[in-house]
């Protein structure tokens, strides 16, 4: 189209580096290639299928003809079932009323952050994390970036923190953590929540808007090992105030294309996330809120799903990574966080000054992607898509849209792949 002028947010609104690296992984399976792509964060229904007792609801609603709207914010029947669960699961004790419900996560997150950002104010984020620059664009807010240490699993120290606390209105956490499956140690979490808690008493001497927490527990339940993510707050009951948690369905319950999710937090917060998503329009079918809250209240049935579902997923994720300790026993630089939360591996595979069988020299994290792609027929996620330095070696490897066959292919072809270069000194 000749001539198009569109606002500048849309002009510079850039799209995620992972829908990149599909459109390559894409080409080769149309030319004929048999390609183990661990890139996406999703679910393949034919080895992850959603519950069947969450199906059948969601069948039942759609034949009944609730088809009409729903009530803004979630219907009562939903959010009294997501206080139950999230209490009789993790210890929130939230009420209904400081619930709100949304076509997945994501809206919540935007709507979150226009409640509470003005244009020009910032937003704390760490590297490694998904997807949280561009929302903080879109509300034209600013940046500001924290490297997390491989040492410290990825995850945010009180210390990292300190020195950016004064200026900024919102600090984002995840944990379990995409896209390295790790989560938070009750000590760290509990230092950040006081850092938090002693910040805003300072602010609220000087009537200053309080720094608030957006914490995604998408994948709360989702934890191996002993490792549990219950009610933070429980850590430091005055940071209540100041903390926002977003959930839904989508990983939980694999059900990543049926659209529902939901925050809690403060009462005046949620109300104002209301009142903006009654303008956006952004609710959940009525039929699929129906149906979420049926299945919830079914407490042996869920229990019974997410069992079998975490051993399923920490089935592939502990093929892959007794492949890299095979290697990394065998003297390569290559290593792996333990498996402790989310459908995540965090893969360290550093290659550089290997030589292939061509005479080619993996001189960068790309050539180590493209080398894995190439010979292994192995498709990971360079930890630099999610916002981590280029040179780093690190990588994602996601388990839930592969079998556990296809686990076991893969993680050899991984290893003999690195088996065949030639290591240089």
């Amino acid at each position: 189209m000749k001539n198009l002028k569109l606002s500048k947010l849309a002009e510079n609104l850039t799209s995620h580096s992972i829908s990149k690296l599909s459109e390559k992984i894409d080409e080769k399976r149309q030319q004929g290639e048999k390609i183990y792509n661990f890139t996406l964060g999703d679910f393949s229904p034919q080895h992850f299928p959603i519950p069947h007792g969450l199906e059948a609801e969601i069948i039942a609603a759609y034949r009944e003809k609730q088809t009409n709207y729903p009530y803004v914010g979630g219907m009562e029947e939903l959010r009294i079932a997501i206080a139950d669960h999230i209490k009789s699961r993790g210890q929130f004790d939230y009420e209904p009323d400081e619930i709100i419900v949304a076509s997945g996560a994501r809206p919540l997150i935007h709507h979150l952050f226009r409640t509470i950002v003005d244009p020009g104010e910032k937003i704390i984020y760490t590297a490694p994390s998904w997807n949280t620059q561009h929302f903080i664009y879109l509300c034209n807010a600013e940046p500001i970036i924290i490297q997390a240490k491989s040492e410290n699993n990825f995850m945010v120290t009180a210390e990292e923190l300190k020195t950016h606390l004064k200026e900024a209105v919102i600090i984002t956490i995840n944990s379990p953590l995409n896209p390295s499956g790790t989560t938070f140690d009750p000590q760290t979490l509990k230092e950040i929540f006081d850092l938090v808690v002693t910040e805003n008493n300072i602010r609220a001497k000087h009537n200053q808007k309080p720094i608030y927490i957006f914490f995604d527990i998408i994948y709360w339940l989702l934890t191996y090992n002993d490792i549990k993510c219950n009610n933070p707050i429980l850590l430091n009951p005055e940071i209540r105030d100041y903390v926002i948690f977003i959930d839904g369905i989508s990983k939980c319950f694999a059900a990543t294309g049926v659209r529902l999710g939901w925050a809690f937090g403060p009462r005046p917060i949620i109300s104002k996330m209301r009142s903006m998503l009654a303008h956006t329009g952004a609710w959940a079918p009525k039929p699929e809120q129906i149906a979420t809250a049926k299945y919830l209240q079914k407490y042996d049935e869920v229990t019974d799903f997410l069992d079998n579902f975490k051993n399923e997923i920490l089935a592939r994720l502990n093929i892959f990574y007794a492949a890299i300790q095979k290697l990394k026993a065998a003297g390569y630089n290559i290593d792996a966080i333990e498996p402790q939360g989310a459908i995540y591996l965090s893969v360290k595979i550093d290659l550089i000054g290997a030589k292939t069988k061509n005479s080619k020299i993996l001189k960068t994290v790309d050539d180590i992607s493209t080398y894995l792609l190439e010979d292994a027929k192995v498709a990971l996620v360079p930890f630099y898509f999610f916002g981590m330095d280029e040179s780093l070696p690190w990588f994602r490897l996601s388990v839930g849209t592969c079998s556990i066959d296809d686990a076991k292919i893969a993680a050899d072809n991984i290893i003999q792949s690195i088996q065949k270069l030639t290591r240089l000194s």
